[in-house]
């Protein structure tokens, strides 16, 4: 597998996420729904990887800029036939090292509560993040939980 900085122009790409944001809506209420389209990503603040095996797509993730210390994990999200692989764990170690390249100092990232994304918060606390109170622009929310780590 290897990770490629994805300039989010090409139809897979765009098919894998449209399919990310079909399912946080199926399982997250309209409102309370933070993943971002194509468009929300396609922000001078966010860098994209795309996670290839060979000449398939399996994985993606992203990081927002939020100041000149704090960036925030976005569009995490691995192929429903590659869960439980270590695509996501490579993918994660990918963007912590790529933010503490950037100069960033905290990372932050907002997840839902719900049962459906126990897998997510149990990785995001096997790489050290802790739960913390909503940060940037977000509020309380009974759906989201907020986590961060120091880099």
């Amino acid at each position: 597998m290897r990770i490629v900085l994805d300039d989010l122009s090409g139809p897979e790409i765009a098919g894998f996420l449209d399919e990310h944001v079909q399912e946080m809506r199926s399982t997250t209420p309209l409102e309370s729904k933070h993943a971002l389209d194509l468009d929300g990503l396609r922000k001078p603040e966010i860098t994209f990887w795309s996670v290839m095996d060979g000449d398939t797509l399996v994985g993606c993730g992203a990081i927002k800029r939020l100041d000149v210390n704090h960036a925030e994990v976005k569009s995490m999200r691995t192929a429903p036939s590659r869960k439980r692989s270590g695509t996501a764990s490579l993918l994660l170690e990918h963007i912590i090292t790529e933010a503490r390249r950037m100069g960033f100092t905290r990372l932050s990232l907002e997840t839902g509560a719900t049962e459906f994304f126990l897998p997510a918060r149990r990785l995001y606390e096997k790489f050290g993040f802790d739960y913390c109170e909503p940060f940037a622009d977000y509020r309380p929310d009974p759906y989201s939980v907020f986590m961060t780590r120091v880099l």
